[in-house]
């Protein structure tokens, strides 16, 4: 290799080296550029009411806040009213455990294992609770990161829906200038599809969060809202999220009668199989192509570099990353290679 080749080589492997040490930075920026994609829909919704476009981000900004902020209003108050609730009847159940046993040695003799006192049990687990709080403080300071990583991709998401060409031109003078006009082709082909994606993952959160309200009202589950827009906005997590949200509908059915946790379990499990076999097969293969097998493999990929955003953003990346290989990688390199 000649001397330019090693400098050149140099400064690839320099510049993946400070890719990694700030991907942090650049995943919250993707995030970022997916949520303006997703909120420019609606701000072309609104434009079409004649609504200027200053207007209509700020609108669109609006609601995407009332929405996030009445999320957590509606879910956080309840859950923390059920746990307190489950907390006050374990002492109960520990006593009518303890109240079986003694009827069981009355009724068949023999002995069986006497339950810990609650008391004694407190005192075990004290250094359980100092360990716990000392999580809490660790709690607290990641949540204190990630409201500022909100709020960074909340400022990054309003500068792109304001302005968004000036950026998009300053990452296509990245490549050499033969290339830029077939890059900004592939820009506006990732444009669509995460438009098509959000569309689809959309259709896929209302399904499941009006059939989870529906079954959970029928059970006369309490809190059916929440659990209905909990529902819905984890199952934006494929795979995973639906798993997550049936904890908390079963931890509150199982305070109101034991059999409606069973028939939660049950009727989640229902959703998910029609979600999984009839719903995503039909509305995804119309907006994003992706095999489940890829799905999954993305999650942990992801997941393992970025930790939870990384899971989170898993398959707007995998949307972005499918759209690149086939237009650089096989439409420009391997379908143009001829054989010698």
């Amino acid at each position: 290799m000649k001397f330019g080749q090693w400098i050149g080589l140099l400064v690839l492997v320099a510049s993946i080296y400070i890719l990694w040490q700030i991907r942090r930075l650049i995943l919250l920026l993707f995030t970022a550029i997916v949520l303006a994609t997703a909120l420019n829909q609606l701000v072309r919704q609104l434009q079409k009411l004649r609504i200027i476009r200053s207007w209509a981000i700020f609108l669109s900004i609006f609601i995407l806040l009332t929405f996030f902020f009445g999320f957590f209003w509606l879910i956080v108050p309840a859950f923390i009213e059920q746990f307190q609730q489950l907390l006050a009847l374990i002492p109960r159940g520990v006593s009518r455990v303890q109240e079986w046993i003694t009827y069981l040695e009355n009724r068949f003799g023999g002995e069986y294992p006497d339950l810990p006192d609650i008391n004694n049990f407190i005192r075990q687990i004290q250094p359980l609770v100092m360990q716990f709080f000392t999580s809490t403080l660790d709690l607290l300071t990641t949540s204190i990161t990630a409201a500022l990583e909100f709020l960074l991709v909340l400022v990054l998401t309003l500068m792109l829906l304001a302005n968004p060409q000036p950026y998009r031109n300053l990452f296509v003078r990245f490549f050499p200038s033969f290339y830029r006009q077939r890059v900004d082709e592939i820009l506006s082909r990732c444009a669509t599809g995460l438009e098509s994606w959000t569309v689809g993952a959309l259709i896929e959160m209302m399904f499941i969060a009006t059939l989870s309200g529906i079954s959970l009202w029928i059970l006369q589950v309490p809190l059916v809202l929440a659990h209905a827009i909990l529902a819905g906005l984890l199952n934006f997590i494929p795979n995973i999220g639906p798993t997550l949200s049936v904890v908390f509908p079963i931890t509150v059915a199982l305070l109101d009668a034991p059999w409606k946790a069973i028939a939660v379990l049950i009727v989640y499990i229902i959703i998910q199989n029609i979600e999984s076999y009839w719903l995503t097969p039909t509305v995804m293969a119309k907006q994003v192509a992706l095999l489940p097998a890829v799905t999954l493999s993305s999650q942990i990929l992801f997941a393992t570099l970025f930790g939870a955003l990384g899971l989170l953003m898993a398959i707007p990346l995998t949307v972005i990353a499918k759209i690149w290989l086939e237009e650089v990688l096989f439409k420009d390199v391997l379908d143009k290679w001829r054989h010698a």
